[in-house]
């Protein structure tokens, strides 16, 4: 069982930076591959970005390759979302998610194949 509880939302102009955080608990974390989605109001729930349980392998969303950086630290058991460079279009609760995995390079960019969820952080970008 993993409790995941984010931080580090908040309003920012457009251009501006932010750094989200997920916080796990139990004593594996660093045995699951964790993600980071979004939604924005009256869109669906979007993939962001993907890491591994060993840190070196992420994936991203296309949208956001190049401005946000996913990185983990397992002695903290935190996963982060470095956002840089932000638009307006990045509005949205953002969630991390949790999946137990046995392969250190595996990454999931599907909602379905995560376990564990977060309640989300609101990100709001003014224009």
């Amino acid at each position: 069982q993993v409790h995941l509880v984010e931080s580090g939302g908040g309003l920012v102009q457009a251009g501006g930076s932010l750094k989200l955080s997920c916080a796990a608990s139990g004593r594996t974390f660093s045995s699951y591959a964790m993600g980071w989605f979004r939604q924005a109001p009256g869109k669906e729930r979007e993939f962001v970005a993907a890491i591994g349980w060993s840190g070196a392998n992420t994936y991203y969303a296309d949208s956001v390759k190049g401005r946000f950086t996913i990185s983990r630290d397992n002695a903290k058991n935190t996963v982060y979302l470095q956002m840089n460079s932000l638009k307006p279009e990045d509005t949205a609760v953002y969630y991390c998610a949790a999946v137990l995995t046995f392969s250190s390079g595996s990454y999931y960019w599907k909602e379905y194949d995560y376990d564990y969820w977060g309640q989300g952080t609101q990100v709001t970008v003014s224009s």
